[in-house]
């Protein structure tokens, strides 16, 4: 049963309160006083506390609530403060709920307004907890790990990577799939940072920046006089990598005739420099990338399947920025380096954002920021980006009260995250509160 504490010196309110939220189910405790709510507090647990801003007689200015609400959030960080106050106290309100008050209500109160504000109060602190917990879980699944730098706070995320520890330790060919930017090379630099050739070489080879006629002297090798301009014997990546890793970015660009080499490095470890009749041997394990559909390029011709499922032994899809919201502005902060903040605005766009581009457009547009911006705050305008615009007008009844409320406690009172979960834009969003009277988080 959840548990509330009631701060307020008169004794009737005192009764009410108790009275309607134990009809409630909710196991009510009831202070007269700054000292007997502290006495409760280390007596028992308490989920909630509602404390009004005036606890003795003749009080009225609001210094008593403000006073104590400081020691309380200080004390018990955790748990959830809502204050019930005048009208006249507002402006305190406001500086307390700047400093982690939950929400207010105004005497006197709406019965059916203060329980939604209670409900809602205890939701968003059940959704903190849980949080803490994945976090809690997080670094103890990747405690001792080396993730290579990477930025995250999504479930996507969490989940891929537990998938690409799990894989490091073997020597099986992976494929990463995902759009451009999306941070496949990232995940690369896992794999090869927490596997037994660590130690060893990684090379990493572009496959859409190479020109199609080097691409087999490239990865492997050639002797001098092969082809024009070589007048040097030339060491391929394989050869470099021998006992480590090797990791071929866009691997769809590469030529047939590479692809048979590539094969029978696979199947092997042997291949021949161009213009050596030498067979050489290594031991490389081989890491893939792709944001191109192998399966097509197979239908047309254009890459063989059996050395797709050579280097498709297991495929880990990464998925776009725009997949996993909950990344975007842990990775903005991380690009801003703590040399500039986000206004709320900023942080907003960011977030509504489809991001094409993916983390290298995230980046992209925090460098831009950060040369551009005149303040200690960036601002939407600094970093060149445009919101969204609804592609189709919807009803404002086409969600429901009771799923516009789910979906907000879910966000944990984000509104843009919201509004992303329900597929509408944020103002969208906003018209959709007003028009079921639901107050911002």
């Amino acid at each position: 049963m959840l548990k509330l504490l009631v701060i307020d010196d008169n004794q009737p309110i005192c009764l009410a309160l108790q009275t309607l939220f134990a009809l409630q189910g909710y196991q009510v405790h009831c202070a007269t006083s700054a000292e007997q709510a502290w006495q409760l507090l280390a007596a028992d647990t308490v989920d909630l506390i509602l404390q009004d801003m005036n606890f003795s007689a003749g009080q009225m200015q609001g210094e008593q609530g403000k006073t104590l609400f400081y020691q309380l959030r200080q004390q018990y960080p955790q748990i959830p403060i809502v204050l019930m106050t005048a009208w006249t106290q507002l402006e305190m309100v406001v500086e307390l709920i700047k400093a982690g008050a939950t929400d207010y209500i105004a005497k006197p109160w709406d019965d059916a307004r203060l329980l939604l504000t209670i409900a809602n109060a205890l939701k968003l602190k059940q959704l903190s907890e849980q949080q803490q917990r994945a976090e809690q879980q997080r670094q103890a699944a990747f405690a001792g790990k080396d993730l290579c730098g990477l930025v995250f706070a999504s479930s996507q995320m969490q989940q891929l990577l537990q998938m690409t520890l799990q894989l490091a330790p073997s020597n099986a060919a992976v494929l990463i799939t995902g759009p451009n930017g999306a941070g496949k090379e990232g995940i690369a630099n896992v794999l090869h940072g927490n596997s037994p050739r660590k130690d060893s070489a990684f090379i990493k080879v572009n496959m859409g920046a190479l020109p199609a006629d080097l691409m087999e002297a490239e990865l492997f090798g050639a002797e001098a006089g092969a082809y024009s301009g070589a007048s040097k014997t030339r060491i391929g990546r394989f050869e470099a990598a021998d006992g480590g890793t090797v990791f071929l970015d866009e691997i769809g660009n590469l030529s047939l005739a590479g692809q048979a080499k590539l094969l029978r490095v696979l199947q092997t470890g042997e291949f021949e420099r161009l213009g050596s009749s030498v067979t050489r041997k290594v031991d490389v394990r081989l890491i893939s990338a792709t944001n191109s559909d192998l399966t097509a390029a197979i239908s047309r011709g254009e890459f063989r399947q059996d050395l797709y499922y050579r280097i498709n032994v297991v495929q880990l899809a990464l998925p776009a920025l725009a997949e996993r919201p909950d990344d975007i502005l842990p990775l903005a902060r991380y690009f801003l380096a703590g040399k500039k903040v986000l206004s709320q605005q900023a942080e907003q766009v960011l977030q509504n954002y489809s991001w094409p581009g993916n983390v290298r457009q995230l980046q992209n547009a925090c460098q831009r920021a950060l040369l551009l911006s005149t303040g200690d705050e960036i601002v939407t305008a600094d970093l060149g980006l445009t919101e969204p615009v609804a592609t189709a007008k919807r009803a404002l009844d086409d969600i429901d009260r009771t799923a516009l409320q789910q979906a907000l406690l879910q966000a944990g009172g984000v509104v843009s995250r919201a509004a992303k979960q329900l597929g509408i834009s944020r103002q969208a969003l906003y018209r959709r509160m007003e028009h079921y009277g639901i107050d911002a988080p």
